[in-house]
């Protein structure tokens, strides 16, 4: 009895080391993620963003984006990043009205959502 006690502590010691590594060295790859799996990972990545970050520490954090538009200006240069956070039609394509638009001016993260779009289409 005491020996089969052992081997279930051991076993589930064994159990809760292998659960922590995986939490500490795994990292999640967004482009190996089914579309709904990169929904959820994309919304809840956008809610930890901060304006002024720059444009490759979105992409390190987010993967490469569904959609991107880019424009010189008067201001500088203006990027639109779209990452798909919300299911519309299915039809296999993802359009920009299922996603999450990261504006950045001069590689610099200044706005996100809708507002973001409508500003950088009001920009000459």
């Amino acid at each position: 009895m005491r020996k089969l006690a052992l081997v279930f502590v051991v076993g589930i010691v064994g159990y809760i080391a292998i659960l922590g590594l995986v939490k500490v060295f795994y990292q999640a790859d967004p482009a190996d993620m089914k579309w709904q799996e990169r929904e959820t990972y994309n919304a809840m990545q956008i809610g930890q963003l901060e304006l002024g970050m720059s444009k490759d520490q979105v992409i390190r954090m987010l993967g490469s984006p569904d959609i991107n538009e880019a424009k010189k200006t008067d201001q500088g240069d203006l990027h639109v990043l779209f990452y798909r956070t919300h299911h519309v039609t299915s039809d296999g394509i993802t359009t920009k009205d299922e996603c999450t638009a990261l504006l950045f001016a001069n590689n610099k993260l200044t706005a996100w959502g809708s507002g973001a779009y409508d500003s950088y289409k009001g920009t000459q």
